[in-house]
């Protein structure tokens, strides 16, 4: 086939090529585990600078023990670090998410608000993490933009930009809303598996016929559905951090 030449038409292939790859919705393709809004946010803030392994290894015990927001607000700080301790950064962290508990208690009922406006207005949730809430635990359409995205839409040469909001205004321009949180977290993936920031694997890329920054000439790539990692969802700033953990 012919090879793109535009942002719109290597945006419109490389959606189809990442389903191909790693198929399923974005409820699916996200590896925290999680039971409602409420514990995908918590295991969302978790996640900063640390793997999902840990985060999933830490949550269990979390939620058990406080299973509402309301639970975790009045908690002892150093009981919920001593739960968190493995995900690091956990005083932080433990700041984090009692805040925004005692915020969601507040101001929101003990529920979780499926709007990005409520959302950021939370303890220690930037837009990323609201995108990640919005597309995986509520299924509205959201780009949440880590240090992946970032680095993959600019290879694509689907964007030019640097700013995570500018990336995620320019790319879900080329995206059809239904699939932006999908794409997102198959572009995280295909960055964890793939297109590795220090050794790119172009000979195994499924993108690299039409990628502008394939390191060598080579025919597509055989694909086939990526098993989970354990790397962290969440792996670069967010834009507006009340606390910075989550958005380190």
């Amino acid at each position: 086939m012919a090879r793109p030449r535009t942002p719109a038409g290597r945006a419109r292939l490389a959606v189809d090529r990442l389903a191909e790859e790693y198929p399923g919705g974005a409820a699916a393709l996200c590896e925290l585990s999680f039971d409602s809004p409420y514990q995908l946010l918590v295991a969302t803030v978790l996640s900063a600078q640390t793997t999902d392994v840990a985060v999933n290894g830490a949550t269990p015990a979390l939620f058990a023990r406080y299973p509402t927001p309301s639970d975790l607000a009045a908690a002892v700080p150093e009981d919920v670090e001593e739960l968190v301790h493995g995900t690091g950064f956990f005083r932080a962290k433990t700041r984090s998410i009692m805040g925004l508990a005692a915020a969601l208690e507040d101001r929101f009922g003990g529920e979780v608000p499926p709007r990005m406006s409520d959302l950021v207005t939370l303890p220690g949730v930037g837009r990323k993490t609201a995108n990640v809430v919005l597309s995986v635990g509520f299924g509205v359409p959201g780009f949440p933009v880590d240090t992946h995205v970032s680095r993959l839409t600019q290879l694509l040469g689907l964007t030019e930009e640097s700013d995570p909001v500018r990336i995620e205004a320019e790319v879900t321009a080329l995206l059809p809303r239904r699939e932006w949180g999908a794409t997102s977290l198959r572009l995280i993936l295909h960055g964890r598996r793939i297109c590795v920031a220090r050794r790119p694997r172009c000979g195994q890329c499924g993108l690299a016929d039409f990628c502008p920054s394939v390191q060598a000439p080579v025919a597509p790539a055989a694909r086939r559905p990526a098993r989970p990692s354990g790397s962290g969802l969440l792996q670069a700033s967010e834009t507006r951090p009340p606390v910075r953990v989550s958005d380190a």
